[in-house]
Protein backbone atom coordinates (compact mmCIF):
# COMPACT_ATOMS: atom_id res chain seq x y z
CA UNK A 1 0.00 0.00 0.00
CA UNK A 2 2.79 2.43 0.86
CA UNK A 3 4.52 1.62 -2.45
CA UNK A 4 1.30 2.18 -4.42
CA UNK A 5 0.67 5.50 -2.67
CA UNK A 6 4.22 6.69 -3.35
CA UNK A 7 3.99 5.68 -7.01
CA UNK A 8 0.65 7.48 -7.40
CA UNK A 9 1.98 10.70 -5.90
CA UNK A 10 5.04 10.63 -8.18
CA UNK A 11 2.85 10.15 -11.26
CA UNK A 12 0.60 13.06 -10.26
CA UNK A 13 3.62 15.36 -9.88
CA UNK A 14 4.94 14.44 -13.36
CA UNK A 15 1.56 15.00 -15.04
CA UNK A 16 1.18 18.40 -13.36
CA UNK A 17 4.66 19.49 -14.45
CA UNK A 18 4.02 18.42 -18.07
CA UNK A 19 0.76 20.30 -18.27
CA UNK A 20 2.32 23.49 -16.98
CA UNK A 21 5.19 23.33 -19.55
CA UNK A 22 2.87 22.89 -22.57
CA UNK A 23 0.26 25.48 -21.70
CA UNK A 24 -0.86 27.42 -24.86
CA UNK A 25 0.46 30.95 -25.49
CA UNK A 26 -2.18 33.59 -24.83
CA UNK A 27 -3.75 35.12 -27.98
CA UNK A 28 -2.41 38.57 -28.87
CA UNK A 29 -4.44 41.41 -27.48
CA UNK A 30 -5.66 44.39 -29.45
CA UNK A 31 -2.68 46.36 -28.18
CA UNK A 32 -0.12 43.85 -29.52
CA UNK A 33 -1.74 42.73 -32.80
CA UNK A 34 -0.62 44.58 -35.98
CA UNK A 35 -2.91 44.47 -39.03
CA UNK A 36 -1.58 45.77 -42.39
CA UNK A 37 -4.29 47.43 -44.51
CA UNK A 38 -3.76 49.16 -47.91
CA UNK A 39 -3.91 52.95 -47.88
CA UNK A 40 -6.76 53.10 -50.39
CA UNK A 41 -7.91 56.52 -49.25
CA UNK A 42 -4.49 58.09 -49.72
CA UNK A 43 -4.04 56.46 -53.13
CA UNK A 44 -7.42 57.70 -54.33
CA UNK A 45 -6.63 61.23 -53.16
CA UNK A 46 -3.28 61.20 -54.98
CA UNK A 47 -4.91 59.97 -58.21
CA UNK A 48 -7.65 62.61 -57.94
CA UNK A 49 -5.04 65.33 -57.45
CA UNK A 50 -3.05 64.08 -60.47
CA UNK A 51 -6.06 64.17 -62.81
CA UNK A 52 -7.13 67.54 -61.45
CA UNK A 53 -3.72 68.93 -62.38
CA UNK A 54 -3.92 67.28 -65.81
CA UNK A 55 -7.35 68.74 -66.50
CA UNK A 56 -6.26 72.18 -65.32
CA UNK A 57 -3.19 72.02 -67.57
CA UNK A 58 -5.36 71.13 -70.56
CA UNK A 59 -7.23 74.39 -70.14
CA UNK A 60 -4.03 76.38 -70.62
CA UNK A 61 -3.94 75.93 -74.40
CA UNK A 62 -4.12 78.97 -76.66
CA UNK A 63 -5.32 79.66 -80.19
CA UNK A 64 -1.67 79.49 -81.26
CA UNK A 65 -1.56 75.87 -80.06
CA UNK A 66 -4.77 75.04 -81.94
CA UNK A 67 -3.47 76.67 -85.14
CA UNK A 68 -0.19 74.78 -84.84
CA UNK A 69 -1.91 71.39 -84.44
CA UNK A 70 -4.32 72.09 -87.28
CA UNK A 71 -1.58 73.25 -89.65
CA UNK A 72 0.86 70.51 -88.75
CA UNK A 73 -1.73 67.82 -89.49
CA UNK A 74 -1.89 69.03 -93.08
CA UNK A 75 1.87 69.48 -93.23
CA UNK A 76 2.51 65.91 -92.06
CA UNK A 77 -0.10 64.60 -94.49
CA UNK A 78 1.89 65.88 -97.46
CA UNK A 79 4.93 63.98 -96.20
CA UNK A 80 2.79 60.83 -96.32
CA UNK A 81 2.14 61.46 -100.03
CA UNK A 82 5.87 61.74 -100.68
CA UNK A 83 6.81 58.72 -98.59
CA UNK A 84 4.20 56.52 -100.28
CA UNK A 85 5.98 56.97 -103.64
CA UNK A 86 9.25 55.36 -102.55
CA UNK A 87 8.31 51.66 -102.99
CA UNK A 88 6.81 52.23 -106.46
CA UNK A 89 9.32 54.71 -107.90
CA UNK A 90 12.54 52.72 -107.85
CA UNK A 91 13.89 54.27 -104.67
CA UNK A 92 17.05 52.77 -103.17
CA UNK A 93 16.64 50.39 -100.21
CA UNK A 94 18.14 53.01 -97.89
CA UNK A 95 15.66 55.64 -99.02
CA UNK A 96 12.75 53.19 -98.78
CA UNK A 97 13.70 52.54 -95.16
CA UNK A 98 13.76 56.29 -94.49
CA UNK A 99 10.41 56.78 -96.22
CA UNK A 100 8.81 53.98 -94.18
CA UNK A 101 10.10 55.56 -90.98
CA UNK A 102 8.70 58.95 -91.98
CA UNK A 103 5.36 57.36 -92.87
CA UNK A 104 5.03 55.54 -89.53
CA UNK A 105 6.14 58.49 -87.39
CA UNK A 106 3.99 61.11 -89.06
CA UNK A 107 0.86 58.97 -89.15
CA UNK A 108 1.23 58.48 -85.40
CA UNK A 109 1.76 62.21 -84.84
CA UNK A 110 -1.27 63.10 -86.97
CA UNK A 111 -3.41 60.82 -84.77
CA UNK A 112 -1.92 62.40 -81.63
CA UNK A 113 -2.63 65.94 -82.83
CA UNK A 114 -6.18 65.04 -83.85
CA UNK A 115 -6.75 63.57 -80.40
CA UNK A 116 -5.23 66.68 -78.78
CA UNK A 117 -7.79 68.84 -80.57
CA UNK A 118 -10.67 66.45 -79.89
CA UNK A 119 -10.02 66.31 -76.12
CA UNK A 120 -10.06 70.11 -75.96
CA UNK A 121 -13.28 70.46 -77.92
CA UNK A 122 -11.64 71.97 -80.99
CA UNK A 123 -12.45 71.27 -84.67
CA UNK A 124 -10.55 68.22 -85.89
CA UNK A 125 -9.36 68.26 -89.52
CA UNK A 126 -9.60 64.98 -91.43
CA UNK A 127 -7.02 64.08 -94.06
CA UNK A 128 -7.93 62.63 -97.44
CA UNK A 129 -5.25 61.68 -99.97
CA UNK A 130 -5.87 60.74 -103.60
CA UNK A 131 -2.62 60.06 -105.45
CA UNK A 132 -0.60 63.24 -105.16
CA UNK A 133 -3.59 65.35 -104.16
CA UNK A 134 -4.28 66.27 -100.53
CA UNK A 135 -7.66 67.38 -99.23
CA UNK A 136 -8.24 68.56 -95.66
CA UNK A 137 -11.83 68.28 -94.42
CA UNK A 138 -13.01 70.09 -91.32
CA UNK A 139 -16.16 71.45 -89.70
CA UNK A 140 -15.74 74.68 -91.64
CA UNK A 141 -15.59 72.96 -95.04
CA UNK A 142 -12.59 71.70 -96.95
CA UNK A 143 -9.51 73.02 -98.67
CA UNK A 144 -6.76 71.84 -100.94
CA UNK A 145 -3.30 71.99 -99.42
CA UNK A 146 -2.44 74.77 -101.88
CA UNK A 147 -5.11 77.02 -100.40
CA UNK A 148 -2.93 77.62 -97.35
CA UNK A 149 0.72 76.88 -97.97
CA UNK A 150 2.69 76.34 -94.80
CA UNK A 151 6.50 76.59 -94.61
CA UNK A 152 8.27 73.89 -96.57
CA UNK A 153 5.22 72.47 -98.30
CA UNK A 154 5.60 71.48 -101.94
CA UNK A 155 3.47 72.95 -104.70
CA UNK A 156 1.34 70.60 -106.74
CA UNK A 157 3.80 71.01 -109.63
CA UNK A 158 6.69 69.85 -107.39
CA UNK A 159 4.68 66.83 -106.22
CA UNK A 160 3.93 65.93 -109.83
CA UNK A 161 7.64 66.31 -110.69
CA UNK A 162 8.55 63.92 -107.88
CA UNK A 163 5.86 61.51 -109.02
CA UNK A 164 7.33 61.46 -112.53
CA UNK A 165 10.88 60.68 -111.35
CA UNK A 166 12.33 57.17 -111.04
CA UNK A 167 15.44 55.53 -109.58
CA UNK A 168 18.40 57.75 -108.63
CA UNK A 169 16.61 60.87 -109.85
CA UNK A 170 13.70 60.07 -107.54
CA UNK A 171 16.13 59.65 -104.63
CA UNK A 172 17.71 63.03 -105.36
CA UNK A 173 14.42 64.88 -105.68
CA UNK A 174 12.90 63.14 -102.66
CA UNK A 175 15.82 64.06 -100.41
CA UNK A 176 15.95 67.63 -101.70
CA UNK A 177 12.24 68.22 -101.27
CA UNK A 178 11.92 66.38 -97.95
CA UNK A 179 14.80 68.38 -96.45
CA UNK A 180 12.88 71.55 -97.32
CA UNK A 181 9.64 70.04 -96.06
CA UNK A 182 11.16 69.05 -92.69
CA UNK A 183 12.82 72.46 -92.38
CA UNK A 184 9.39 74.02 -92.77
CA UNK A 185 8.09 71.93 -89.88
CA UNK A 186 10.99 73.11 -87.71
CA UNK A 187 10.10 76.71 -88.62
CA UNK A 188 6.48 76.10 -87.57
CA UNK A 189 7.65 74.83 -84.16
CA UNK A 190 9.97 77.81 -83.72
CA UNK A 191 7.12 80.19 -84.62
CA UNK A 192 4.90 78.50 -82.01
CA UNK A 193 7.57 78.84 -79.32
CA UNK A 194 8.05 82.50 -80.23
CA UNK A 195 4.32 83.25 -79.95
CA UNK A 196 3.14 84.75 -76.65
CA UNK A 197 1.44 81.94 -74.71
CA UNK A 198 2.30 79.30 -77.28
CA UNK A 199 3.15 75.75 -76.13
CA UNK A 200 2.72 76.59 -72.43
CA UNK A 201 0.48 73.56 -72.00
CA UNK A 202 2.50 70.41 -71.24
CA UNK A 203 1.14 68.17 -74.02
CA UNK A 204 1.51 70.87 -76.66
CA UNK A 205 5.07 71.62 -75.59
CA UNK A 206 6.08 67.95 -75.58
CA UNK A 207 4.57 67.25 -78.99
CA UNK A 208 6.08 70.33 -80.62
CA UNK A 209 9.50 69.59 -79.05
CA UNK A 210 9.41 65.97 -80.25
CA UNK A 211 8.54 67.07 -83.79
CA UNK A 212 11.40 69.57 -83.78
CA UNK A 213 13.97 67.03 -82.58
CA UNK A 214 12.81 64.29 -84.97
CA UNK A 215 12.75 66.59 -88.00
CA UNK A 216 16.20 68.00 -87.29
CA UNK A 217 17.62 64.50 -86.83
CA UNK A 218 16.18 63.36 -90.15
CA UNK A 219 17.33 66.53 -91.92
CA UNK A 220 20.93 65.77 -90.90
CA UNK A 221 20.57 62.17 -92.08
CA UNK A 222 19.10 63.23 -95.45
CA UNK A 223 21.89 65.73 -95.98
CA UNK A 224 24.41 62.89 -95.55
CA UNK A 225 22.48 60.70 -97.98
CA UNK A 226 22.28 63.50 -100.54
CA UNK A 227 25.98 64.32 -100.21
CA UNK A 228 26.86 60.66 -100.79
CA UNK A 229 24.84 60.63 -104.00
CA UNK A 230 26.43 63.87 -105.18
CA UNK A 231 29.89 62.38 -104.60
CA UNK A 232 28.97 59.29 -106.59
Amino acid sequence: MRLRLAFGLATLVLITAGCSSTAPTPAPTASTARVSTPDTTGQAEREAAFWARRNADRQRFTQADVDFMTGMIGHHAQALIMAAMAPTHGASPELQTLAARIDNAQKAEIATMQNWLRIRGQPVPEVHIEGTHLMIHGPGGHMNHGDHMMPGMLTQAQLDELDAARGPEFDRLFLTYMIGHHSGAVTMVEDLFATDGGAQEDDAFKLASDIQVDQRTEIARMHRMLDARSAD
